[in-house]
């Protein structure tokens, strides 16, 4: 095993004033005062070091290795390297409560910048403040990296201000502030949460699932289903209100340090968390928050949010939570009731705020009883049955993206109509295929009648598609042009011979 000058520069741990090898910080001196000579010095690292190699708890054979690299395949391998996921799962001599040290260079290694670039790249986004595309940045990548490493090498990289801007929130007509970082901004955060995001997805919770690698909104859904059949009828549907924009900054910073010890990586987490914000040109610095559209800031609000998860589950409480999206399922409702009062106090302890109108208990024993998770509305029927659909929002933004290629003024042909649509549909159906196929098929109809109402334009006709059109262009007319039935696709994947 290295000794602790070459674990440090690897990046590997150290733990309780021991090196990653299980030498003491305070050898050297030890050794000094007992008046020992070079030689036997000398000696002395020899036999510790090998020593070191018997003692390691570090995965060693190549199955062990494979197994560990097989859980962590999403890791980026340039900076987590077998040794380290050894090490991130074993800790060092069996000791998980571990901090890292000296990440900085792992930060700016030019592999981990270019795989940050590649991931920028493919989301796409628009350009920040400095109005600076990823096509532009892309045009002289190289020396775009070299800068950027060499800033952040010498501790002189200087985040720059955020775009503000505003998109409709799912609920209601409220409004949520969006940051735009630069693209070089959004390049450096990837970077470093390439290389913390492990740290930490080591020790999150079970029940979160928001934004998390091989991890997703399907898995929470299918999670809260599953709790209701096993009898847990009482939900807590709880919002956070404004999360993202109310973490304070000082105790974020204070749980980041629970396992990062490196100055230089916590002063960078610090400035990207101090950006200003420029909002009809004028500036203003944060004193809490972290802006929603950065990399960074789902995994920043997962690490503040992580203790509620374990607090509520050593409380016995089964809580599903997606970023600041949270449901709680309990079997009795004096149980819910306990499960409100206990997360009401962590969340206000914390600086956060529970919204009063969108926080309540939903008794699912109930006839037309329901709750909104995730886009998805859970309910019980009239005659008693749990099944759930897309909620009347998710159902209203469909209905909202489908208006425009479907105007009755459209001046496209009809297939290169039904083109755009099936693009819009076949994307919302791969999310929303597991809901009741009725609900579907109404969707289909509505859509159905918008196409019928663009031909009867066409033919010099006033109103919406409706009676004889039904038998002029019937269902039949449009599949045959290749239009997508989200019904027909549910009823195929569920039949025995469609699989």
């Amino acid at each position: 095993m290295l000794g602790k000058c070459d674990e440090v520069k690897k990046g590997f741990p150290v733990v309780d004033g021991t090196t990653a090898g299980g030498q003491s910080r305070h050898s050297s001196k030890e050794t000094r005062e007992s008046g020992w000579s070079k030689g036997r010095q000398e000696d002395e690292c020899v036999r510790k070091r090998s020593m070191e190699r018997k003692e390691s708890k570090v995965p060693e054979t190549a199955e062990l290795i494979s197994e560990v690299r097989a859980r962590w395949g999403w890791t980026e391998p340039a900076i987590w390297t077998d040794r380290m996921l050894g090490a991130l799962e074993s800790g060092i001599n069996g000791v998980e409560e571990t901090k890292w040290f000296c990440l900085i260079d792992k930060v700016y290694h030019p592999l981990n910048l270019m795989a940050a670039y590649r991931k920028t790249a493919s989301r796409k986004g628009a350009a920040g403040v400095d109005r600076v595309s990823i096509k532009a940045y892309g045009g002289q990548l190289g020396r775009n990296l070299a800068r950027v490493r060499e800033q952040l090498a010498t501790g002189l990289y200087c985040p720059s201000k955020i775009r503000r801007t505003y998109i409709p929130k799912s609920r209601g007509k409220e409004l949520r502030p969006l940051g735009i970082p630069t693209v070089q901004d959004r390049i450096v955060q990837t970077a470093v949460r390439q290389v913390i995001e492990p740290i930490f997805e080591r020790i999150f919770a079970e029940q979160s699932y928001g934004f998390r690698p091989e991890r997703g909104c399907k898995d929470a859904l299918r999670r809260v289903s599953n709790l209701m059949k096993e009898g847990n009828l009482y939900i807590v549907d709880a919002d956070l209100r404004k999360c993202f924009d109310r973490i304070p900054h000082d105790p974020l910073l204070n749980r980041v340090k629970e396992r990062i010890a490196d100055r230089k990586v916590l002063d960078l987490i610090r400035r990207f968390l101090k950006q200003e914000i420029l909002e009809d040109g004028i500036t203003t610095s944060p004193e809490e928050g972290t802006p929603q559209g950065a990399t960074l800031s789902p995994l920043l609000c997962n690490i503040y949010l992580n203790p509620l998860d374990h607090h509520m589950e050593e409380a016995g409480f089964e809580m599903i939570r997606y970023a600041d999206d949270l449901v709680i399922a309990c079997r009795t409702q004096e149980k819910a009731e306990e499960a409100l009062k206990r997360l009401k106090q962590w969340v206000e302890t914390n600086g956060l705020e529970l919204h009063p109108q969108k926080t309540r208990i939903a008794d699912m024993t109930e006839t037309r009883s329901h709750f909104d998770f995730l886009g998805y509305r859970f309910y019980r029927t009239k005659k008693g049955k749990l099944t759930r659909c897309p909620s009347p929002k998710s159902k209203k933004r469909l209905r909202e993206k489908l208006r425009q290629p479907t105007r009755r003024t459209n001046a496209h042909s009809m297939k290169e109509i039904i083109r755009r649509c099936n693009k819009i549909l076949k994307g919302w159906y791969e999310y929303f295929k597991h809901s009741n196929k009725w609900v579907l098929q109404a969707l289909d109809g509505w859509l159905r009648m918008r196409l019928r109402s663009i031909l009867r334009k066409r033919r010099k006709r006033k109103g919406r598609g409706r009676g004889l059109d039904h038998q002029r262009w019937p269902n039949a007319y449009f599949a045959k042009l290749g239009l997508f039935s989200m019904y027909a696709a549910r009823e195929e994947a569920t039949s025995p011979l469609g699989g």
